[in-house]
C-alpha cells in the first residue's frame, strides 16, 4: 500500500463541512428556499470567507435567526446576479443595498464590489461548487426537491409571482416601517396603540446572562432607534436576570420579527434568547 495517497471518506468529507451542510440545510429546509440558488449562493459566502479572510463567516451566519438568514440569501441572490450581469450601469453603489451582508462583515462591500470582481468570484465559485457544494450537497439538495415536488406541481413553481409584502427584502420591509408605508402599521402606529400590541417578551438561558444594554444594541442595530423601553426581571444585583419585556415605538416590528411564528430563537452575543409576543397574564401585566 502507498503510504504517500491519501484518501478521506465521504463520510469524513461531510463531516468536515459540517457547518456549511448545516447553513445548506437551513436555506433549502427550513426556509424552502430554491436549491440550486442556494447552492450558488454557499458558493459565493465560502468565496467570501477565504478571498476576504471574513473569520467563520459561515458559522456567523448560522448562528443568526432564520429569518435574518432568508433575508441575507435574498441579498446574496442580488450579488449572484451582479457577478452574472455585464451591463451593470443601472445598478447603484450604495451599501444600504446590502445591509446585512454588510453587518455581518463589518465591511462597506457594495454591489458594486461583486460586479467589479465578478471574473474571480465565477472562476473561484465554480471551483468551490465542484469542489464542495455538488459533493457536500447532493443528499440534502435530493431530500429539498423530493420534499418540493410533494408539495407542488413543478409548472406552479415556475409562474411569475408578485411578491408580497413578506416576501420583500429587509431594507424594503424596514423602510416601510420607518415611513409608515404599510397599511397596518400605519394604523397602529406610535402611542395610541397598547404597549402590549408593540412589546415582545424575552426569555435567556440560566448561565448565560444578557445585559439590558445588549438588548438594545442587537435590536436598534436591525431596526435603527424604535426602542420605546426595556424592563428586565427586577433581580438582586448578585442573580442573573431570566427575563425582559422590550416595548417598541411600532407594532409592525414585533410581526416583522415572528413572521406568522409564535416565537423565534435568536443569538445576541452568542447566548441564546427566545422572543414571542408578549401577554397579559389573567388579564394582568405581570410586569409593572
Amino acid at each position: 500500500m502507498d503510504s504517500s495517497t491519501f484518501q478521506i471518506t465521504m463520510d469524513e468529507f461531510k463531516h468536515f463541512h459540517k457547518i456549511d451542510r448545516k447553513l445548506y440545510s437551513l436555506l433549502v429546509i427550513n426556509l424552502e428556499r430554491d436549491p440550486f440558488e442556494s447552492m450558488h449562493t454557499l458558493a459565493l459566502w465560502i468565496w467570501l470567507e477565504r478571498t476576504c479572510h471574513f473569520k467563520n463567516f459561515i458559522g456567523k451566519i448560522v448562528s443568526q435567526p432564520n429569518f435574518f438568514i432568508n433575508e441575507l440569501a435574498d441579498e446574496g441572490a442580488a450579488c449572484l446576479k451582479c457577478i452574472e450581469d455585464n451591463q451593470f450601469g443601472l445598478v447603484s453603489t450604495y451599501s444600504s443595498e446590502i445591509p446585512l451582508t454588510q453587518h455581518l462583515t463589518r465591511e462597506d462591500l457594495t454591489l458594486q464590489f461583486f460586479h467589479e470582481n465578478r471574473d474571480n468570484a465565477n472562476s473561484e465559485m465554480r471551483k468551490i461548487l465542484n469542489e464542495v457544494c455538488h459533493k457536500a450537497f447532493q443528499d440534502i439538495m435530493e431530500k429539498a426537491m423530493m420534499s418540493r415536488s410533494s408539495k407542488q406541481p413543478l409548472i406552479e413553481s415556475k409562474l411569475p409571482m408578485v411578491p408580497s409584502p413578506s416576501e420583500l427584502s429587509l431594507s424594503d420591509r424596514m423602510s416601510r416601517l420607518r415611513l409608515g408605508g404599510d397599511m397596518s402599521t400605519r394604523r397602529m402606529k406610535g402611542s395610541n396603540v397598547p404597549y402590549e400590541e408593540r412589546s415582545m417578551f424575552l426569555t435567556f438561558s440560566k448561565g448565560y446572562p444578557v445585559a439590558e444594554w445588549e438588548i438594545r444594541e442587537f435590536f436598534t442595530s436591525y431596526f435603527g432607534d424604535n426602542i420605546e423601553s426595556i424592563i428586565m426581571q427586577d433581580v438582586k444585583s448578585n442573580e442573573q436576570a431570566l427575563y425582559a419585556r422590550v416595548v417598541f415605538d411600532k407594532p409592525g416590528i414585533v410581526e416583522f420579527i415572528l413572521k406568522d411564528e409564535p416565537k423565534v430563537k435568536f443569538s445576541i452575543n452568542g447566548k441564546h434568547v427566545w422572543m414571542r409576543k408578549y401577554v397579559k397574564r389573567n388579564g394582568k401585566s405581570s410586569f409593572p
